[in-house]
């Protein structure tokens, strides 16, 4: 099998700096590009960049791209990469994904059909297998996704499975919530930093007070959870287990958190509390029902991060208005404090009181929504 791979780690489109910052940050070189960001390692890579990336939806092994403007060029593209250096015998290998963008071949289910085709004859040559006689596949599963771009075909191997932003803690959820990989990487993208009051005014099921949480203790994303390449025979189970024994003991427990999250939703409050404590982060959230029109608070220096309801969340249009005119009202006497507010709506500053210091335009899904950024004026605290 492989020593090395070529890898892709996924991103919304926005968050790409993001995640190479975080691949960076784990000592590895990358290249950001639209959507993804690419860089190279081995097993323990692949192991540590799923268990530990906050920000990407997907770690993806690149087998190889190639022309392909006919089924043929397709066919024989497909049939020369190295399948048996990374599919076993018995091995099952759905062909999960196809994508074709301006591209002469653009029927997604043929090129499904072609690959599916080319990687059994290669199989079959290599394991010696007779062409007419099906290939058994009732081992592990291996998702392989095809994606054709200008006439550009590439093969990638899907690592991770389920999303990485199914962290596994989420006991329930509300309606349209935020996902968790993206309140990450907007908590990256904050100043916020776990010496400083946290503030979520309508928090939900809790998305940003547990990420919050989590990234100030250093708790691995992944560890709740399990991945596609567990179950692949050339994945050392001891690799695993050691790389999340030492996630576990990175964890710090020496910090106590100021982080609060608030909403107006009893129901949501309990959801929120449950999914903290299944995050392992219960002690360090305080949860409460509230309006945000009656959110105050005397300290200083702190950072205010909502994903209030827009768009689809909230279909009452005057009451999306009202929200974030009351919003504005009730936040503008926090001078000291950071604000960093995600909505679709475009007329958010007229109605919110005030232009944002600064915009990032960000995907929800496939929703176009803008991150508002207002600074704080800082001010010395006493103790520093």
């Amino acid at each position: 099998m492989k020593k090395t791979f070529n890898l892709i780690a996924t991103a919304a489109a926005g968050l790409e700096a993001v995640v190479g910052r975080e691949i960076r940050n784990l000592g590895l070189d990358c290249q950001v590009e639209n959507g993804r960001v690419r860089f190279e390692g081995d097993i323990e890579t692949i192991i540590k960049t799923n268990l530990y990336l906050r920000s990407a939806d997907r770690i993806k092994i690149v087998l190889g791209s190639f022309p392909a403007k006919s089924f043929e060029e397709l066919f024989q593209g497909v049939k020369a990469l190295d399948w048996e250096n990374y599919l076993p015998l018995g091995a099952k290998f759905p062909i999960a994904k196809a994508k074709c963008v301006k591209s002469k071949l653009h029927n997604e289910p043929s090129v499904q059909a072609i690959t599916k085709k080319a990687i059994v004859r290669k199989l079959q040559a290599h394991y010696a297998r007779p062409e007419g006689v099906p290939l058994q596949e009732n081992g592990a599963e291996f998702k392989i996704e095809v994606s054709i771009l200008k006439d550009q075909a590439s093969l990638m191997i899907d690592t991770t499975g389920s999303s990485l932003f199914k962290r596994g803690y989420r006991t329930e959820k509300g309606g349209a919530p935020i996902k968790e990989n993206m309140a990450a990487a907007i908590l990256l993208l904050s100043n916020w930093y776990p010496d400083k009051p946290l503030i979520d005014p309508t928090c939900g099921s809790g998305t940003f007070c547990i990420e919050a949480a989590m990234l100030a203790l250093n708790i691995a994303p992944g560890l709740g959870r399990s991945f596609a390449f567990e179950e692949w025979p050339w994945v050392e189970a001891d690799l695993v287990q050691e790389a999340r024994r030492k996630a576990r003991s990175e964890i710090r427990q020496d910090l106590s958190l100021d982080i609060m999250g608030t909403d107006l939703d009893g129901r949501m409050i309990e959801i929120a509390k449950k999914n903290a404590q299944a995050a392992g982060v219960a002690e360090q959230i305080d949860f409460k029902q509230m309006r945000l029109q009656d959110l105050r608070t005397d300290k200083i220096n702190g950072v205010i991060i909502s994903n209030p309801p827009y768009g689809e969340r909230l279909l009452d249009d005057d009451s999306v208005s009202q929200l974030y005119r009351e919003m504005g009202q009730t936040l503008a006497p926090l001078k000291t404090w950071s604000q960093f507010i995600l909505t679709s709506d475009e007329a958010f500053e007229q109605k919110f009181g005030r232009q944002a210091d600064k915009k990032r335009k960000l995907y929800n899904g496939t929703l176009k929504v803008d991150l508002y950024q207002y600074f704080g004026q800082r001010v010395k605290r006493q103790t520093d």
